[in-house]
């Protein structure tokens, strides 16, 4: 008497990895696009907050009378940002570094931006470096100094 093997044959192996390879070609790049959004979405997010830190700064420079002739959305010197404000995402391996930029002829009083870490997965990103400041203008610009090609893709967190 023989025993029935079960097995797969060589056809059915074939189509099951070919099955396989599909699938990977679709979702690895969908996922990858997934990732970039939501490290977007952090450096944007970081960005508000970090805003919303220097504007608290600013307004309590003129509230405590230390600087009158000031008003309170422009800072003279703005202060480093504290550790956890000065990254996104705030914890763990920070993705972008953030940092506040003083007052000039176009900012409104400050900047912030958040520029992507060389070393990061985000370094080769079409939005390089997110900008926002103090008259609530938003942009990027790429690692050349030019502006990004749609800034409104880069922002939007829909």
């Amino acid at each position: 008497m023989r025993s029935q093997a079960s097995a797969f044959t060589l056809l059915e192996l074939v189509i099951a990895l070919a099955i396989g390879a599909i699938l990977v070609v679709y979702a690895v790049p969908s996922y990858r696009s997934h990732v970039a959004r939501s490290h977007r979405i952090d450096a944007a997010s970081a960005l508000y907050r970090a805003a919303q830190f220097v504007e608290a700064g600013a307004a309590g420079e003129v509230s405590s009378g230390m600087s009158s002739a000031v008003s309170p959305a422009v800072s003279p010197a703005v202060s480093p940002l504290p550790s956890g404000l000065d990254q996104a995402p705030p914890f763990g391996t920070p993705v972008y570094r953030l940092r506040a930029l003083p007052a000039d002829e176009t900012n409104g009083g400050y900047a912030v931006e958040a520029q992507p870490l060389e070393t990061g997965p985000m370094r080769d990103d079409a939005c390089g470096t997110f900008t926002l400041d103090a008259t609530g203008l938003r942009g990027n610009r790429t690692a050349d100094g030019a502006n990004a090609p749609d800034s409104n893709i880069c922002w939007n967190t829909q």
